[in-house]
């Protein structure tokens, strides 16, 4: 089976799909390995440290992309190269598919059997190739590392001769995979952590970290068998801004982390939260991309608004690209192993596969995923 490895074209994106690592065990299992000149330069890898572990180096995108039965990347396919993938060509990457509909529409006019890595089932079998918890993790760090950055004041307490420094006060808001290494990075910073989430079941996630757990009675919520929030109503969202609204007062660093897969991102800190917060206070919203959290918030801008800096940084993971290529790398390669045929050493399509049926978008000519099915036919004309 002849893999081919893109480099990614995205301005600002020094993130890469594969490493060397990954790229000597598919060489083990018995592919045919190419990989675009260039794929690691953005992180320091140059490319003989693809070919010293067996795979051959492109120039010519177009023509290795039509050889390709297996094609590898990062980010959602450029479409100048949807022309060039031979009907039933595997392709596997990230393609936001809910929001990217005209692309998912092309893929399956392409006949090419796309798959979209944010769809893979968070199961127990599938944990190991999930990017959305591993890039979500890093995320989670980086945010807090910009807002300690960004603030006019240290987070660990310190008592010198001086007097007495008091610990930075830290709100983190949602306790998913992004939220939860937030708050255990400020904790490891020093500061005095709370955190709030709708669903109950991580309290004790969030104290075995040391943090308090805000407690806000909400009626009936929880989370999909996905393990993602469940979103709320108006009623509830009302009733949780009241609530957090002191939190956020009293604290030096807000940082929301709330998002509801396949759907904008709910504005949870408002204006009127904002004006509360003192001067100096730092938000970070780290749902900027799918709509933002803040009321305000800008992508990759910094916006002050009576003395509170609100952070909108894109592409979080993006800012540490050799550990997030590294997991994302690993993920990667946990995809195509777990469904490789040792005899035949090809990606083995198992249509019956609950991972392959949920996160297999496109195939032979058609949108096969049901949820997208139904998205695109209710918006057709």
């Amino acid at each position: 089976m002849n893999i081919v490895v893109l480099r990614e074209t995205a301005a600002g994106e020094r993130r890469v799909p594969l490493i060397p690592a990954s790229a000597e065990k598919l060489v083990k299992l018995g592919a045919q390995l190419a990989v675009e000149r260039g794929l690691g330069d953005a992180i320091g890898i140059p490319d003989d440290a693809y070919a010293r572990v067996g795979a051959a180096l492109y120039d010519d995108r177009a023509a290795a992309l039509r050889a390709a039965d297996l094609v590898l990347r990062l980010r959602k396919p450029d479409p100048a190269d949807l022309a060039h993938l031979k009907p039933g060509c595997l392709h596997v990457s990230y393609l936001d598919p809910f929001n990217e509909q005209d692309l998912v529409r092309a893929l399956a006019s392409s006949g090419a059997s796309a798959f979209s890595l944010e769809l893979i089932p968070r199961s127990t079998i599938a944990q190991k190739m999930d990017v959305l918890s591993s890039q979500a993790n890093l995320a989670g760090y980086v945010a807090v590392v910009l807002a300690a950055q960004r603030l006019d004041k240290i987070f660990p307490m310190m008592s010198t001769p001086a007097g007495t420094i008091a610990p930075a006060r830290v709100f983190v808001i949602g306790a998913g995979v992004a939220g939860l290494q937030a708050i255990a990075t400020a904790k490891r910073l020093g500061a005095l952590v709370e955190a709030f989430d709708t669903r109950p079941v991580v309290e004790e996630q969030v104290k075995s970290l040391g943090a308090k757990f805000v407690k806000v009675d909400l009626g009936e919520t929880g989370q999909t068998k996905d393990g993602y929030a469940k979103a709320l109503t108006e009623e509830q969202l009302a009733k949780q801004r009241e609530a957090m609204a002191k939190h956020c007062a009293g604290a030096d660093v807000v940082s929301p982390t709330a998002q509801v897969f396949g759907r904008p991102a709910p504005r949870i800190v408002t204006a009127e939260m904002i004006k509360g917060m003192k001067p100096g206070s730092i938000v970070v919203d780290m749902a900027i991309e799918t709509g933002g959290n803040v009321e305000g918030s800008r992508l990759d801008e910094e916006v002050v608004v009576n003395g509170v800096r609100i952070l909108g940084p894109g592409n979080l993971p993006g800012r540490v690209p050799v550990h997030a290529s590294q997991m994302f790398s690993s993920n990667l390669f946990n995809f195509v192993e777990h469904f490789w045929n040792k005899e035949s050493k090809s990606f083995e399509l198992k249509m019956d596969d609950d991972i392959i049926k949920g996160c297999l978008v496109t195939h032979g000519g058609a949108v096969v995923h049901p949820t997208i099915k139904a998205l695109l036919e209710k918006k057709s004309p």
